[in-house]
Protein backbone atom coordinates (compact mmCIF):
# COMPACT_ATOMS: atom_id res chain seq x y z
CA UNK A 1 0.00 0.00 0.00
CA UNK A 2 1.31 3.44 -0.96
CA UNK A 3 0.75 6.16 1.62
CA UNK A 4 1.62 9.16 -0.52
CA UNK A 5 0.72 10.62 -3.89
CA UNK A 6 3.54 10.53 -6.43
CA UNK A 7 3.83 13.37 -8.93
CA UNK A 8 4.32 11.92 -12.40
CA UNK A 9 6.81 14.12 -14.27
CA UNK A 10 7.56 13.23 -17.89
CA UNK A 11 11.14 13.37 -19.12
CA UNK A 12 11.66 16.83 -20.59
CA UNK A 13 12.35 17.25 -24.28
CA UNK A 14 14.58 20.20 -23.35
CA UNK A 15 17.57 18.50 -21.73
CA UNK A 16 20.15 20.25 -19.60
CA UNK A 17 23.76 19.15 -20.14
CA UNK A 18 27.19 20.23 -18.97
CA UNK A 19 27.51 22.16 -22.23
CA UNK A 20 24.44 24.24 -21.37
CA UNK A 21 24.83 27.82 -20.22
CA UNK A 22 22.31 28.39 -17.46
CA UNK A 23 21.03 31.56 -15.81
CA UNK A 24 18.95 31.11 -12.66
CA UNK A 25 16.77 33.97 -11.49
CA UNK A 26 14.14 34.26 -8.80
CA UNK A 27 13.42 33.19 -5.26
CA UNK A 28 15.69 31.43 -2.78
CA UNK A 29 14.61 28.11 -4.29
CA UNK A 30 16.44 29.04 -7.50
CA UNK A 31 19.54 29.53 -5.35
CA UNK A 32 19.15 26.03 -3.88
CA UNK A 33 18.92 24.50 -7.36
CA UNK A 34 21.78 26.68 -8.56
CA UNK A 35 24.02 25.45 -5.78
CA UNK A 36 23.28 21.87 -6.76
CA UNK A 37 24.06 22.61 -10.41
CA UNK A 38 27.27 24.35 -9.39
CA UNK A 39 28.37 21.41 -7.24
CA UNK A 40 27.83 19.14 -10.23
CA UNK A 41 30.00 21.34 -12.47
CA UNK A 42 27.32 22.88 -14.67
CA UNK A 43 28.03 26.28 -16.20
CA UNK A 44 25.70 28.64 -14.41
CA UNK A 45 25.13 32.21 -13.37
CA UNK A 46 22.87 32.61 -10.37
CA UNK A 47 20.77 35.57 -9.23
CA UNK A 48 23.02 38.48 -10.28
CA UNK A 49 20.53 40.84 -8.58
CA UNK A 50 20.20 38.63 -5.52
CA UNK A 51 17.00 36.85 -4.59
CA UNK A 52 13.90 38.22 -6.34
CA UNK A 53 10.35 37.06 -5.70
CA UNK A 54 7.80 38.54 -8.09
CA UNK A 55 7.68 38.07 -11.89
CA UNK A 56 8.04 41.77 -12.70
CA UNK A 57 11.21 42.22 -10.65
CA UNK A 58 12.74 39.25 -12.44
CA UNK A 59 11.68 40.53 -15.87
CA UNK A 60 13.08 44.00 -15.11
CA UNK A 61 16.38 42.42 -14.14
CA UNK A 62 16.57 40.55 -17.45
CA UNK A 63 15.62 43.68 -19.37
CA UNK A 64 18.38 45.66 -17.69
CA UNK A 65 20.91 42.93 -18.45
CA UNK A 66 19.92 42.89 -22.12
CA UNK A 67 20.32 46.67 -22.34
CA UNK A 68 23.61 46.46 -20.39
CA UNK A 69 22.92 49.78 -18.65
CA UNK A 70 25.10 50.00 -15.52
CA UNK A 71 23.77 51.43 -12.28
CA UNK A 72 24.52 54.92 -11.00
CA UNK A 73 23.97 56.80 -7.77
CA UNK A 74 20.61 57.97 -9.15
CA UNK A 75 19.43 54.34 -8.96
CA UNK A 76 20.04 54.15 -5.21
CA UNK A 77 18.06 55.18 -2.16
CA UNK A 78 19.50 55.98 1.25
CA UNK A 79 17.80 54.55 4.32
CA UNK A 80 18.86 53.67 7.83
CA UNK A 81 22.54 54.38 7.20
CA UNK A 82 22.78 52.28 4.04
CA UNK A 83 22.60 52.80 0.29
CA UNK A 84 20.20 50.40 -1.43
CA UNK A 85 19.10 49.50 -4.93
CA UNK A 86 15.37 48.79 -5.10
CA UNK A 87 16.12 46.28 -7.87
CA UNK A 88 18.55 44.31 -5.71
CA UNK A 89 18.63 42.15 -2.63
CA UNK A 90 20.06 43.63 0.56
CA UNK A 91 23.32 41.72 0.03
CA UNK A 92 24.35 44.57 -2.29
CA UNK A 93 23.57 47.38 0.17
CA UNK A 94 26.43 49.24 1.83
CA UNK A 95 27.23 52.19 4.06
CA UNK A 96 29.39 53.62 1.27
CA UNK A 97 27.74 54.65 -1.99
CA UNK A 98 30.78 53.80 -4.12
CA UNK A 99 31.18 50.35 -2.56
CA UNK A 100 27.48 49.69 -3.07
CA UNK A 101 27.68 50.63 -6.75
CA UNK A 102 30.86 48.65 -7.26
CA UNK A 103 29.27 45.49 -5.84
CA UNK A 104 26.19 46.01 -7.99
CA UNK A 105 28.01 46.83 -11.23
CA UNK A 106 30.75 44.20 -10.91
CA UNK A 107 28.10 41.53 -10.60
CA UNK A 108 25.93 43.17 -13.26
CA UNK A 109 28.70 43.42 -15.86
CA UNK A 110 29.61 39.78 -15.35
CA UNK A 111 26.02 38.67 -16.01
CA UNK A 112 25.35 41.14 -18.83
CA UNK A 113 28.37 39.84 -20.69
CA UNK A 114 26.92 36.33 -20.68
CA UNK A 115 23.20 36.81 -21.17
CA UNK A 116 23.19 36.59 -24.96
CA UNK A 117 24.85 33.17 -24.75
CA UNK A 118 22.49 31.66 -22.17
CA UNK A 119 20.85 28.47 -23.43
CA UNK A 120 18.59 27.81 -20.44
CA UNK A 121 16.83 30.41 -18.31
CA UNK A 122 15.71 28.80 -15.04
CA UNK A 123 13.06 31.12 -13.58
CA UNK A 124 11.46 30.66 -10.16
CA UNK A 125 8.44 32.81 -9.34
CA UNK A 126 7.86 33.22 -5.61
CA UNK A 127 4.71 35.32 -5.31
CA UNK A 128 2.35 37.51 -7.32
CA UNK A 129 2.42 39.99 -4.45
CA UNK A 130 4.53 43.02 -5.34
CA UNK A 131 5.23 46.57 -4.18
CA UNK A 132 5.43 49.75 -6.22
CA UNK A 133 7.82 52.50 -5.17
CA UNK A 134 5.59 55.46 -4.42
CA UNK A 135 7.90 58.00 -6.05
CA UNK A 136 8.10 56.32 -9.46
CA UNK A 137 5.45 53.61 -9.58
CA UNK A 138 8.10 51.02 -10.43
CA UNK A 139 7.77 47.56 -8.94
CA UNK A 140 10.69 46.91 -6.62
CA UNK A 141 12.69 43.79 -5.97
CA UNK A 142 13.22 44.52 -2.29
CA UNK A 143 11.75 47.03 0.16
CA UNK A 144 14.87 47.10 2.40
CA UNK A 145 12.73 47.75 5.51
CA UNK A 146 11.87 51.22 4.22
CA UNK A 147 8.57 52.42 5.79
CA UNK A 148 5.55 50.76 4.19
CA UNK A 149 3.81 54.06 3.44
CA UNK A 150 6.39 54.73 0.72
CA UNK A 151 5.18 51.69 -1.25
CA UNK A 152 1.93 50.68 -2.91
CA UNK A 153 1.13 46.95 -2.52
CA UNK A 154 -0.28 45.24 -5.61
CA UNK A 155 -1.30 41.77 -6.66
CA UNK A 156 -0.05 41.10 -10.18
CA UNK A 157 -2.64 39.63 -12.52
CA UNK A 158 -2.23 36.63 -14.79
CA UNK A 159 -2.75 38.86 -17.82
CA UNK A 160 -0.10 41.40 -16.80
CA UNK A 161 2.46 38.71 -15.98
CA UNK A 162 1.86 36.97 -19.30
CA UNK A 163 2.06 40.23 -21.24
CA UNK A 164 5.31 41.15 -19.51
CA UNK A 165 6.94 37.77 -20.03
CA UNK A 166 5.90 37.44 -23.66
CA UNK A 167 7.85 40.64 -24.22
CA UNK A 168 10.85 39.30 -22.26
CA UNK A 169 10.95 35.97 -24.09
CA UNK A 170 10.57 37.62 -27.50
CA UNK A 171 13.42 40.03 -26.65
CA UNK A 172 15.70 37.20 -25.59
CA UNK A 173 14.87 35.11 -28.64
CA UNK A 174 15.81 38.00 -30.91
CA UNK A 175 19.29 37.83 -29.39
CA UNK A 176 19.41 34.04 -29.03
CA UNK A 177 16.81 32.02 -30.97
CA UNK A 178 17.92 28.80 -29.26
CA UNK A 179 17.24 29.98 -25.70
CA UNK A 180 14.88 27.84 -23.62
CA UNK A 181 12.94 28.72 -20.47
CA UNK A 182 12.35 26.43 -17.50
CA UNK A 183 9.81 27.89 -15.08
CA UNK A 184 8.89 26.77 -11.61
CA UNK A 185 6.87 28.13 -8.70
CA UNK A 186 8.75 28.32 -5.44
CA UNK A 187 7.64 25.73 -2.88
CA UNK A 188 8.27 28.31 -0.15
CA UNK A 189 4.97 29.66 1.15
CA UNK A 190 4.65 33.43 1.57
CA UNK A 191 2.77 33.55 4.85
CA UNK A 192 3.01 37.26 5.66
CA UNK A 193 -0.33 38.05 4.03
CA UNK A 194 -1.96 34.84 5.26
CA UNK A 195 -2.73 31.35 3.97
CA UNK A 196 -5.50 32.36 1.57
CA UNK A 197 -3.49 35.18 0.00
CA UNK A 198 -0.55 32.81 -0.43
CA UNK A 199 -2.74 30.35 -2.33
CA UNK A 200 -4.17 33.08 -4.53
CA UNK A 201 -0.70 34.32 -5.40
CA UNK A 202 0.64 30.86 -6.16
CA UNK A 203 -2.42 30.15 -8.33
CA UNK A 204 -1.80 33.31 -10.35
CA UNK A 205 1.79 32.22 -10.97
CA UNK A 206 0.71 28.75 -12.08
CA UNK A 207 -1.87 30.15 -14.50
CA UNK A 208 0.62 32.65 -15.92
CA UNK A 209 3.25 29.98 -16.56
CA UNK A 210 0.67 27.67 -18.11
CA UNK A 211 -0.38 30.45 -20.48
CA UNK A 212 3.24 31.12 -21.41
CA UNK A 213 3.63 27.44 -22.27
CA UNK A 214 0.72 27.79 -24.67
CA UNK A 215 2.27 30.87 -26.29
CA UNK A 216 5.71 29.26 -26.55
CA UNK A 217 5.15 25.49 -26.86
CA UNK A 218 8.68 24.83 -28.11
CA UNK A 219 10.57 27.05 -25.69
CA UNK A 220 8.81 27.03 -22.30
CA UNK A 221 8.61 24.15 -19.83
CA UNK A 222 7.35 23.86 -16.25
CA UNK A 223 8.90 21.89 -13.40
CA UNK A 224 6.48 21.12 -10.54
CA UNK A 225 8.64 21.92 -7.51
CA UNK A 226 5.65 23.43 -5.72
CA UNK A 227 3.54 20.32 -6.30
CA UNK A 228 6.34 18.04 -5.12
CA UNK A 229 6.53 19.94 -1.85
CA UNK A 230 2.79 20.26 -1.31
CA UNK A 231 1.92 16.64 -2.17
CA UNK A 232 4.82 14.21 -2.04
CA UNK A 233 6.56 16.04 0.82
CA UNK A 234 3.56 17.43 2.68
CA UNK A 235 4.80 16.19 6.08
CA UNK A 236 6.33 18.92 8.28
CA UNK A 237 9.45 16.82 8.78
CA UNK A 238 10.40 17.99 5.28
CA UNK A 239 10.37 21.65 6.34
CA UNK A 240 12.97 23.80 8.05
CA UNK A 241 12.59 25.26 11.51
CA UNK A 242 10.43 28.10 10.20
CA UNK A 243 7.93 25.56 8.81
CA UNK A 244 7.96 27.46 5.51
CA UNK A 245 11.20 26.61 3.71
CA UNK A 246 12.01 23.10 2.48
CA UNK A 247 14.52 21.21 4.58
CA UNK A 248 17.84 20.09 3.12
CA UNK A 249 16.34 16.61 2.73
CA UNK A 250 13.39 18.01 0.77
CA UNK A 251 15.68 20.10 -1.43
CA UNK A 252 17.80 17.03 -2.15
CA UNK A 253 14.70 15.07 -3.16
CA UNK A 254 13.45 17.84 -5.45
CA UNK A 255 16.94 17.93 -7.00
CA UNK A 256 16.67 14.19 -7.68
CA UNK A 257 13.36 14.70 -9.45
CA UNK A 258 14.82 17.65 -11.38
CA UNK A 259 17.70 15.41 -12.46
CA UNK A 260 15.32 12.70 -13.64
CA UNK A 261 13.36 15.27 -15.63
CA UNK A 262 16.06 17.29 -17.37
CA UNK A 263 19.23 15.17 -17.45
CA UNK A 264 20.04 12.57 -20.07
CA UNK A 265 21.59 9.30 -18.89
CA UNK A 266 25.00 10.53 -20.03
CA UNK A 267 24.64 13.66 -17.89
CA UNK A 268 23.56 11.66 -14.86
CA UNK A 269 26.53 9.35 -15.35
CA UNK A 270 28.88 12.35 -15.40
CA UNK A 271 27.23 13.63 -12.21
CA UNK A 272 27.75 10.29 -10.47
CA UNK A 273 31.40 10.15 -11.52
CA UNK A 274 31.97 13.71 -10.37
CA UNK A 275 30.31 13.01 -7.01
CA UNK A 276 32.98 10.40 -6.29
CA UNK A 277 35.75 12.86 -7.13
CA UNK A 278 34.12 15.60 -5.06
CA UNK A 279 33.84 13.26 -2.08
CA UNK A 280 37.54 12.55 -2.40
CA UNK A 281 38.35 16.25 -2.53
CA UNK A 282 36.27 16.80 0.62
CA UNK A 283 38.27 14.18 2.51
CA UNK A 284 40.18 15.55 5.51
CA UNK A 285 43.12 13.27 6.39
CA UNK A 286 44.22 12.72 9.96
CA UNK A 287 47.82 12.33 8.80
CA UNK A 288 48.40 14.38 5.62
CA UNK A 289 52.12 13.51 5.57
CA UNK A 290 51.52 9.76 5.52
CA UNK A 291 52.34 7.49 2.60
CA UNK A 292 48.75 6.28 2.48
CA UNK A 293 47.44 9.80 1.93
CA UNK A 294 50.06 10.41 -0.75
CA UNK A 295 48.78 7.31 -2.55
CA UNK A 296 45.19 8.52 -2.07
CA UNK A 297 46.08 11.90 -3.62
CA UNK A 298 47.82 10.26 -6.56
CA UNK A 299 44.82 8.03 -7.27
CA UNK A 300 42.42 10.95 -6.95
CA UNK A 301 44.58 13.10 -9.23
CA UNK A 302 44.50 10.34 -11.84
CA UNK A 303 40.70 10.13 -11.58
CA UNK A 304 40.46 13.90 -11.98
CA UNK A 305 42.65 13.96 -15.08
CA UNK A 306 40.76 11.09 -16.69
CA UNK A 307 37.48 12.88 -15.96
CA UNK A 308 38.80 16.18 -17.37
CA UNK A 309 40.07 14.52 -20.55
CA UNK A 310 36.75 12.77 -21.08
CA UNK A 311 34.72 15.93 -20.40
CA UNK A 312 36.59 18.89 -21.93
CA UNK A 313 33.56 21.17 -21.53
CA UNK A 314 33.98 20.97 -17.73
CA UNK A 315 36.72 23.05 -16.12
CA UNK A 316 38.62 21.22 -13.38
CA UNK A 317 41.31 23.82 -12.73
CA UNK A 318 39.93 24.80 -9.32
CA UNK A 319 39.94 21.17 -8.21
CA UNK A 320 43.50 20.64 -9.47
CA UNK A 321 44.65 23.58 -7.38
CA UNK A 322 42.72 22.33 -4.37
CA UNK A 323 44.28 18.88 -4.65
CA UNK A 324 47.77 20.32 -4.97
CA UNK A 325 47.24 22.39 -1.82
CA UNK A 326 46.37 19.36 0.30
Amino acid sequence: MDFRTIIQIPRSDIPVTHSSRILLLGSCFSTHMGQQLLQHKFRIDMNPFGILYNPFSISRAIGRLLKAIPFSEADLVYHNGLYHSLMHHGDFSDVDVHTCLQKINDRFEHAAGKIRHITHFFITFGTARAYRWGESGDIVGNCHQIPADRFIPVRLSVEKIVEEWISVIVSIKKENPHARFLFTVSPVRHWKEGAHENQLNKSILHLAIDTLQQYFPDEVRYFPAYELMMDELRDYRFYGNDMMHPSSQATAYIWERFSETFFLEETRSINAEWAQIRNGLDHRPLHPESASFAAFKAALSHKLEVFAARNPEISCEEERNLLQSK
